[in-house]
């Protein structure tokens, strides 16, 4: 493709017609060419919501439903008016974001640098074996889309600053006895409750459906019979894993590897020691010349023989350790001030002390209690654990060396892939077929999906990128098939379409029914007679709780809608229920139990007052606020 772009590029009118391009640009300015129409998705006091942070978040709550409902949110996503609320709500959260900034913005509220570095650091995502690696750092936020460490940096202190916020918002709000009493009562309230039941299937037989009708629904309703956008790739895979069971290594790798990180396998002399302090008060000389007196005191009540233990519980200015006999349990080099350590490491043997030692705090007297030995695992002992090690490091290298040359051959031949598979001694694979989202690794990865349906790779049918998944897996791939989301024909649907539009149009034919037996039950009529026309009858319930299990959830939620029954007027609705029956339901009875409160309520409750003061305060914001937006259709690529 390039070569015929280059060769086409030599022509007398080719040449002529580049030079009028370069006049152009000459006379009128670069500017005017890259000038684009605004493609925002929303306005809010002057600033932009892009279409590009849409699709980002669009991309990501579609991907969050799809692993929490799995096969479920691909029905939902088949309806037009879910999708379209689903878009909405996508924009509204941009939107509150937005106003949040701003308000942040405007309180002066800030994440200082210190605090950022500190909270990465601390974040046990970046940590290997509990301390910060600069290494699994860059990996983890290249996988997560930060590509620059800058990036990552200005997203989380976006998220720290707006968390300010929300926290002094929400940590604010308590909860009162008078609003716990009421919630109590509300949540120990049990209602007597009967309820009818009648099947929408059995006014199936009498539903006819015209083909007419069946034509109507498919025209109105195409997106629910859309075959989902497919592909198949043909890919080369490298593996750290797979190349690292090839690998051999000998003994003297491992002899090696074990004496240049002798270090890891070393467990450093720890010593215990205890200490008496005699405080005095820096750059008061008559204070320091006092404490001195009283330490040497101590050493020469030592030296004859007390026991250290009970000197250091009754003398030591450090009345923590004091407690213990002085005991500052195992010391590591570096903690204390230098002239402890240098003393203190000194000491040669179990009981030992050290004569006065002098630090920023006072004088001090150390004691030798435990000493345990520098200790070096024997290279036989973890011969497996390094020949893993050897084998993996060596992988890695070779790994590295391959994906370059991959990258580079796949990029040189970019109409096949037999090429690069030659080249780094792999196979090509065809996958099965895939589609936006659902699929198994390493297809899940976002990047080896967009890499999938993006433009080089479907539209110019060239070979991608290599993409890394994690620092184990690189992989090339190019198109094998695709097939494109397109609408089922109406015959293949037919039937599907009568079987809705009966279902419909039966739960209709229940739900007049059930309505004109409400306006009759409500009334005073007696029902029993039509109920066990439409082989229904009464069911009585007592003492329902407001989150029992025992009944459809449907029929639960209407019994305490209800209002209370008083005398001569029946508390009664109807109800749609989860397998698409219907129900008349009536409340005969309220009750109030004495049971204790929830030792969490009052939590609870000051969590719920805290959502609510969050979200009055985005309504506040968006009060006096400039809101525009526009329709944001689905996006063509996610």
């Amino acid at each position: 493709m390039l070569e015929d772009i280059r060769e086409s590029s030599q022509g007398l009118t080719a040449k002529i017609i580049l030079g009028l391009i370069i006049l152009t640009f000459a006379v009128a300015g670069i500017g005017s060419y890259t000038n684009s129409a605004d493609t925002s998705v929303a306005t809010v006091d002057g600033e932009k919501i892009s279409q590009q942070a849409f699709n980002k978040a669009y991309q990501a709550q579609r991907n969050r439903m799809a692993q929490q409902f799995g096969d479920m949110f691909d029905t939902l996503s088949n309806d037009a008016n879910y999708m379209a609320n689903f878009r909405q709500s996508v924009l509204d959260n941009l939107i509150n974001e937005k106003l949040i900034d701003q308000s942040a913005q405007r309180l002066a509220i800030r994440v200082s640098d210190e605090r950022l570095k500190n909270t990465i650091r601390e974040m046990p995502e970046f940590q290997v074996d509990g301390a910060f690696d600069n290494n699994r750092y860059l990996a983890i936020i290249n996988q997560a889309g930060f590509y620059q460490s800058s990036d990552f940096r200005d997203y989380l202190r976006v998220e720290m600053t707006r968390r300010q916020l929300s926290q002094a918002l929400v940590a604010t709000e308590f909860n009162l006895p008078y609003q716990e009493k009421l919630q109590l009562a509300l949540q120990n309230q049990t209602r007597d409750v009967r309820f009818a039941t009648i099947s929408a299937k059995q006014f199936e037989k009498n539903v006819e459906v015209s083909e007419e009708e069946i034509k109507t629904y498919y025209q109105a309703n195409q997106v629910r019979f859309e075959n989902k956008e497919q592909v198949k790739v043909n890919y080369i895979t490298l593996n750290v894993n797979d190349i690292a069971k090839k690998i051999e290594v000998s003994e003297e790798d491992i002899s090696t590897y074990y004496q240049e990180n002798i270090a890891s396998f070393t467990q450093a002399e720890q010593r215990r020691v205890s200490h008496i302090l005699i405080e005095f008060t820096e750059g008061d000389s008559d204070s320091e010349l006092s404490a001195k007196t009283q330490a040497e005191a101590v050493l020469a009540r030592i030296e004859q023989g007390e026991d250290f233990a009970a000197l250091a519980k009754a003398l030591s200015n450090d009345t923590f350790s004091g407690e213990n006999g002085g005991d500052l349990e195992f010391l590591e080099a570096g903690v204390m001030e230098s002239s402890f350590d240098d003393a203190a490491f000194a000491l040669k043997n179990v009981g030992d002390t050290t004569e006065l030692v002098k630090t920023s705090f006072g004088y001090h007297i150390i004691k030798l209690t435990e000493l345990k030995p520098e200790v070096i695992e024997n290279l036989a002992d973890i011969k497996v654990e390094l020949t893993a090690k050897v084998s993996n490091e060596k992988a890695q290298d070779v790994f590295y060396e391959k994906t370059q040359k991959l990258a580079e051959v796949s990029f040189e031949f970019p109409d096949s892939l037999d090429d690069a598979a030659s080249e780094v001694n792999a196979s090509v694979t065809t996958s099965t077929w895939l589609s936006r989202t659902g699929n198994s690794a390493p297809f899940d990865n976002a990047k080896v999906i967009d890499a999938a349906f993006s433009d080089i790779v479907l539209q110019d049918n060239m070979n991608s990128d290599v993409i890394e998944v994690g620092d184990d897996v690189a992989l090339v791939l190019r198109l094998d098939t695709y097939q494109e989301a397109k609408v089922k024909p109406l015959d293949e649907v037919k039937a599907q379409i009568k079987h809705i539009l009966v279902a419909q149009k039966a739960t209709q034919k229940a739900q007049d029914t059930v309505d004109e037996l409400l306006a009759q039950f409500t009334a005073g009529n007696d029902i029993e007679a039509q109920l066990a026309e439409l082989s229904a009858s009464f069911t009585t319930k007592a003492a329902l709780a407001r989150y029992s299990g025992d009944l459809d959830q449907s029929i639960s939620r209407e019994a305490f809608v209800l209002p209370h029954p008083k005398a001569g007027v029946v508390s009664a609705s109807t109800v749609a229920l989860s397998n698409g029956d219907l129900a008349l339901v009536e409340v005969q009875a309220v009750q109030v139990s004495d049971k204790p409160a929830n030792p969490q309520l009052a939590q609870q409750q000051t969590s719920q007052l805290a959502q609510s003061a969050y979200q009055s305060y985005i309504d506040s914001l968006k009060v006096g606020a400039k809101i525009t937006r526009q329709t944001v259709a689905e996006p063509t690529s996610y």
